[in-house]
């Protein structure tokens, strides 16, 4: 992506307008019809003499966005066409539909990684990332269904962690991070599965202490039924527990689950073998993927979690939520220079208050600048993955060699292999980059293709 870095826009301004507002009508007596009528009608014509046409920043990083979702292919992107992606009249700054957090059936959303991303075409969605707990099993299934619907897909999983302050004071505090991927996925896979797996398998020892801790509390449950409710091969969570305890009459419904019984450190809550934060976010680089603090909101000391994070490669923390930008997490991001994210958390529960896929407002600038730090990170775990695919291939050998005749015909042949996902023109380069430099570094292959080139010459 060659846009120019956008400029700032005047979100802070605007906030700081709506600030001043609320502070002054706090030190009015309450209006009456008449009075509230004619404040409806005068901050309307404020609204609308304050809305301005989008910058060419923002319109260059929305073309920017739109042509990557669309995995470089033409479409009616040009600056003539983008009012079509602005937000409903009123708003100020062009937006892209973009979904970076939501739960499906592999760990403990409602909905099939397949329904998920139907429900994220129905509301406009165009980039969806499937953010399970601990597991990406569900990434293949999203990604097949996503080609039905022009939905660009971000692998991507939520890694369960806990945070232990570094100065030894302060109690254990659970944490988890996101980690996005590019269109092939981890590098070092096989590192990153141990991890998931290994957490995975100690959900399953906190289920049955979190029952037990339920039970001593006067409300005995199965540890079969909440296995049943999880679904075959998915490691129980909170939330499965939750389900099984308004089956049981327990309580009415999964809110007040929570909030009386399985919150973080509630009288039935239980910790499993989760990784230290730190060392999770370090996991994430090394795979090649970009890691982000999920809802930090929730933390009960936000501060020393993000600093230490940091420290340790933390890239971006969440900071925008379906009800708006939080701006004291914003000013925290900005503090130590993390990009700012979000997203719906969508789990499909029946709860009214629940955020629905896409709900989120994230900036089109947000999402560009979070690509444009991505994309670098994501083409080197493509040249990683693919050296380890040639070397499993015979690609990058004599006999390889001789089965091609130019940089195109290697990166066909390898882009045809089963074990490479989906490839947009960005990493696509990144290939022909790659095979170049084997071709040139290969002694025996330098040799052939200059020999053909020498009787092609003739032949002509």
């Amino acid at each position: 992506m060659t846009t120019t870095r956008p400029a700032a826009t005047t979100e802070e301004e605007e906030e700081e307008e709506a600030v001043v507002a609320a502070s002054a009508a706090a030190n009015t007596a309450p209006p009456d019809a008449d009075d509230r009528e004619q404040q409806k009608k005068v901050r309307a014509r404020k609204k609308k003499k304050r809305r301005r046409a989008p910058s060419e920043e923002e319109l260059a990083a929305l073309r920017s966005v739109l042509r990557w979702a669309r995995r470089g292919e033409a479409g009616d992107d040009d600056a003539a066409d983008c009012g079509g992606h602005l937000l409903p009249a009123g708003r100020r700054r062009p937006r892209v539909a973009v979904e970076l957090h939501a739960h499906s059936t592999r760990s403990d959303g409602s909905l099939s990684p397949a329904a998920l991303v139907e429900r994220a075409h129905r509301n406009g969605v165009k980039v969806f990332a499937l953010t399970d707990h601990d597991t990406m099993a569900g990434v293949a299934e999203a990604m097949e269904t996503a080609k039905e619907f022009s939905i660009r897909i971000i692998p991507a999983v939520e890694i369960s962690a806990v945070y232990s302050p570094s100065n030894g004071s302060g109690a254990n505090e659970p944490v988890h991070v996101l980690a996005y991927y590019g269109s092939w996925g981890p590098a070092k896979s096989q590192e990153l599965e141990k991890v998931l797996s290994s957490i995975r398998e100690g959900r399953y020892t906190r289920a049955k202490e979190m029952l037990s801790k339920l039970r001593n509390l006067g409300m005995p449950l199965n540890f079969e039924d909440v296995s049943n409710i999880a679904g075959s091969g998915v490691a129980p969570g909170r939330v499965h527990v939750a389900r099984a305890m308004v089956e049981a009459g327990y309580v009415d419904n999964l809110r007040q689950a929570f909030s009386r019984y399985l919150y973080d450190g509630g009288p039935a809550y239980a910790t499993g073998s989760e990784p230290a934060g730190e060392s999770v976010v370090q996991l994430i680089c090394r795979t090649g993927g970009i890691a982000v603090l999920a809802h930090p909101w929730a933390l009960k000391n936000p501060v020393p979690v993000i600093k230490d994070l940091k420290a340790a490669g933390l890239h971006a923390i969440e900071v925008y939520r379906s009800d708006g930008k939080l701006s004291g997490l914003s000013d925290l991001a900005d503090t130590y220079e993390l990009l700012k994210l979000g997203g719906s958390d969508y789990h499909g529960r029946d709860d009214k208050e629940e955020p629905d896929i896409g709900s989120v407002d994230l900036p089109v600038l947000a999402f560009f600048r979070f690509l444009e730090a991505a994309q670098p990170i994501w083409c080197n775990a493509i040249k990683e993955i693919f050296a380890n695919a040639t070397e499993r291939t015979g690609l990058n050998g004599p006999k390889g060699c001789h089965q091609t005749n130019s940089v195109d015909d290697l990166c066909n042949t390898c882009l045809s292999s089963p074990e490479l996902g989906e490839t947009d023109d960005s990493e696509a380069e990144v290939l022909r980059t790659e095979f170049a430099d084997i071709i040139l570094s290969n002694r025996s292959c330098k040799t052939l293709i200059e020999q053909r080139a020498e009787i092609t010459s003739l032949l002509h």
